[in-house]
This record gives structure tokens, C-alpha cells and sequence, in this order.
């Protein structure tokens, strides 16, 4: 199918457009919020050809996984039928049956669904996250292979490119984070951006110094400074905006609206912000990276290898049950405040050791003669090495059932690995060999950074490939 059709296609099953009240994408997934529950055809969407797989565990959303580059494309078709991509702007909207939804859902699982909150803010945010981790990959590669490169007309132009595309992400992600926070609170997004922005500003070190909480000794141990609680701080913010925002504009004449209404809302809630939340996620902050600190880069080898080896060996069960979006905000933290990442290196391993599983089962599918899973496989595996784990996921290792933790348990050595030699990543996103691109931040320098992590999806594979051959038997494949 062309992705309109299928688009259209999908639509029909999960209720037609007068059913859907907002669908939005991320790198794989169609993400669908709909009115009634009831009119999503589970069975018929896991069948349409184009649909990787389907995640429908809570009431009234689903996310259809239909591959990278396409999940966009579709969302663009519903788009141009009039969907809208947030339910609380979306005119055309049945806010009370998307509010019911969301209520269930969040009475069946809060923990999940602030996960999920957290994975929404977040994810549109990644392609930004993956071209500033490779432009500062590659920049950081230029400066380590050539240490002369200034002296270089080309390659001092090719890094200052590079270096601008890193600094327009991270200078500015708070306030990238504040403004999409807003559109998922449904509070004004160029207000959300503002109070998001307003938390890297040095004004925050001069109101800090004059209420005397300011460290100028440590500038960095101040209970306020500029950049203090980071992302999760311009979260809090905005959702305290858009309750302000509101109520302001319950009480504000029509007349005066656009006026008043946005600076009344940014003086109400700043002040709240600055003093309370700031310092408050800041403490957060710290603790996250303290115990990110105490594990992923523990000065102990052993505390090293068992927690890169618990991290990839379950990271596969917490993407099938859409846990993974929570790690999106420990990420982030570690970005900010290390300027790079050591615990998404060794979960990267999870989508090799699928790999591993996949070509095991390929040439038992091949001795038994199963060309209908060996054209599935070999359909998923390509992606899979490039860093697409869906496809592997939904299409093969998740469905036979046993190879999905045989997959897990191979990719846990290579976590071992990488997190032993403390690959970081100036990005998450990609995996699989495009990976190796962010993969160059750590003690190690870039080029051994990325070498190491390329050695541990090896092992990843390999390992992933041996136990599955010795698990699973040729009459396990017979019968799957």
C-alpha cells in the first residue's frame, strides 16, 4: 500500500475520523487517541499489511507500529484529514470522551500513564537529540584525530557547522521542553517555552544572590541558579502555567484577553517557578544523577558489568509494555548535567541481541524449511541492524515468545561490555551500527568510545545468536 492508503485503511480500523480524536507520531509509531474503545479492531490492524505491530493496553489509545520515516508520513495523512495532532486543541475533538478515556487509563495505571506523559513531551523532541548528538559526535571525532583542525580553512568551517547544530539544541532545551510540555497541557506552547527558556537565564543567579541563596563558592551546589531542576523543573513549570493560564482566562474580559492574559500568566506563575520548583527539581535532579552516578559510572568494575547486564537483558520487556518512556527523563537529566548519556549505550545492546535471536531462528526456519518465517525475518532483519528493533520486536522475536527473552539475555552481555568500558553517548535514538555515531563522549575519546560500543553490539549478536540456538530446539520453530 502507498502510505495514504494504508493510513486510510488504518483509520477505518480504529474507528473512523469521527472516532479518532488526535493521532501524533514517534520514530516507529502511529500514535492514536480515540472516543469510543470499542471501535479499535485489534485482530484486523495486527493483520494489514504495513502494520509491524499494535500496542492497545490502555483505554481509548493505541500505538500501531508501522516503521521509521512511514509513522511520520501517516501521521501527516491524518493530519490532512483534519485530525489534529493534540486532543485538548483540537476543536473538532470530543474532549469529554478523550477526558473519560484518559481518566481510565490513568485509574488502571498512574505509573504508566505519567510514563507515558513524560515519553509524549519528549519524543518529538528526538529528532533534534539525534542531529545534535551526531553533529557533536563528529565534531568531537574532527578534534581528536586532527588537533590542528583551526588551522584548517575546511575543517575549521565544517566544525564550527557542526558545533552551531549541537549549542542550538542543547542551549535551548528547556525551553524546547516547555513549549511541546505546553501543547500536551494545552496551555498557549510559545508561553511554555518562555518559562522553559526563563530556566537557563543568568537573571535566576542575580535573583538567587539577592535572596541570599545564591553559592559563590560552588556555583553549582546553589539551591538556585540558573539552569537548577533543568527539563524536569520546565515540565512542572509549564503544567503550573497552563493551570494558571486558565484560570486567567476564565476571569479575563474577552476585550483584554490578548493582552493581559499572557503576561498576568507569566508573572503568576514565574515567581511560584523561580523560588519553589527550581530548587525543589533541582534536588531531584541531583538524586537521579547521584544514583546514575553510583551505578552506570560506578569506580567498581563488577557494579559496572552487573548493572549493564541487568539494563539490557530487561530493556526489550520494558519497551513491549511501554515502560521505556520514563527512561526518556533520566536521559535528559544526564544530558544536561554530564553533557552526555552512559546509561543508553548499554540498552542500545537490547536491539543486537535481537539480531542474534533472528538470524538463529533464520537458519533453523531454513534447515525446517519455513520460508513463511524466513521471509519475515529477513524482511525485519536489515532494520534491526541498523538500529530499528521494532520490526524485530513485533514481527518475530515477541510473537514466537521464547526467543524475546533468549534475545534479552545474549544482549545483556554486550550491556556488560559497554558499560564496563564506559561508552556515554552525546544522544539517544540511534542504535544498531548508526549508533556508533553518537557513541563518542566518555573518558575514552571518541573514536575508542565508538569502537567499544560497535565490540559490545558484537558480542551482543553473537551472544543473542548462541543462546537462542541452544534454547530454542527445531521442534520449538516447528511449532511456533
Amino acid at each position: 500500500m502507498t502510505n495514504e492508503e494504508l493510513s486510510r485503511r488504518i483509520l477505518e480500523l480504529v474507528g473512523g475520523r469521527t472516532n479518532v480524536t488526535s493521532a501524533t507520531n514517534c520514530m516507529t509509531r502511529l500514535r492514536i487517541h480515540v472516543a469510543d474503545d470499542a471501535g479499535i479492531d485489534d485482530e484486523a490492524l495486527k493483520s494489514l499489511d504495513g502494520v509491524m505491530g499494535l500496542i492497545h493496553d490502555q483505554a481509548g489509545y493505541a500505538e500501531v507500529v508501522v516503521g521509521p520515516g512511514r509513522s511520520r508520513k501517516c501521521a501527516d495523512v491524518f493530519k490532512e484529514l483534519g485530525i489534529p495532532a493534540s486532543a485538548e486543541v483540537g476543536a473538532g475533538s470530543d474532549w469529554q470522551a478523550n477526558k473519560a478515556a484518559v481518566k481510565a487509563a490513568q485509574a488502571d495505571n498512574r505509573v504508566k500513564a505519567l510514563l507515558k506523559t513524560f515519553g509524549e513531551i519528549f519524543v518529538p523532541l528526538i529528532p533534534g537529540v539525534i542531529a545534535a548528538g551526531i553533529c557533536g559526535g563528529i565534531a568531537s571525532l574532527i578534534a581528536q584525530v586532527a588537533p590542528e583542525y583551526a588551522q584548517s580553512p575546511v575543517l575549521s568551517v565544517i566544525y564550527s557547522f557542526l558545533s552551531m547544530i549541537q549549542a542550538a539544541f542543547m542551549t535551548y532545551l528547556t525551553a524546547w521542553t516547555g513549549y511541546r510540555a505546553a501543547e500536551k497541557f494545552g496551555g498557549t506552547p510559545i508561553l511554555g517555552g518562555m518559562v522553559g527558556m526563563v530556566t537557563g537565564l543568568e537573571g535566576i543567579n542575580d535573583i538567587s544572590r539577592a535572596i541570599g541563596l545564591f553559592n559563590e563558592v560552588q556555583p553549582l551546589d546553589a539551591i538556585l541558579r540558573a539552569g537548577r531542576g533543568g527539563v524536569l523543573a520546565a515540565v512542572i513549570g509549564v503544567w503550573l502555567m497552563c493551570q494558571v493560564e486558565r484560570a486567567v482566562r476564565q476571569k479575563m474580559p474577552d476585550s483584554l484577553d490578548t493582552v493581559f492574559t499572557p503576561i498576568v500568566t507569566l508573572l503568576a506563575t514565574l515567581i511560584p517557578y523561580v523560588l519553589i520548583v527550581m530548587p525543589l527539581t533541582g534536588l531531584v535532579s541531583t538524586g537521579l544523577c547521584k544514583v546514575v552516578e553510583m551505578v552506570a559510572m560506578s569506580s567498581s568494575p563488577v557494579v559496572r558489568l552487573i548493572a549493564g547486564y541487568l539494563g539490557a537483558a530487561l530493556f526489550l520487556p520494558m519497551v513491549a509494555a511501554g515502560m521505556h518512556h520514563g527512561l526518556v527523563a533520566i536521559y535528559t537529566v544526564q544530558l544536561e548535567t554530564f553533557g552526555y548519556v552512559t546509561l543508553y549505550p548499554a540498552l542500545a545492546m537490547a536491539g543486537g541481541g535481537q539480531v542474534g535471536a533472528a538470524i538463529a531462528l533464520y537458519l533453523k526456519a531454513k534447515r525446517l524449511g519455513d520460508k513463511r518465517l524466513c521471509q519475515i525475518i529477513s524482511g525485519a532483519l536489515p532494520a534491526g541492524i541498523l538500529g530499528v528493533g521494532e520490526p524485530l520486536i513485533y514481527g518475530v522475536t515477541l510473537p514466537l515468545g521464547k526467543p524475546f527473552f533468549t534475545a534479552g539475555l545474549g544482549a545483556g552481555f554486550g550491556g556488560a561490555f559497554v558499560m564496563l568500558m564506559q561508552v556515554a553517548a552525546t544522544a539517544w535514538g540511534p542504535s544498531g551500527v548508526l549508533g556508533s555515531f553518537v557513541m563518542t563522549a566518555g573518558p575514552n575519546g571518541a573514536a575508542m568510545s565508538a569502537a567499544f560500543f560497535l565490540v559490545g553490539l558484537a558480542i551482543s549478536i553473537a551472544m543473542g545468536f548462541a543462546i537462542t540456538m541452544l534454547l530454542i530446539d527445531d521442534k520449538e520453530i516447528a511449532e511456533m
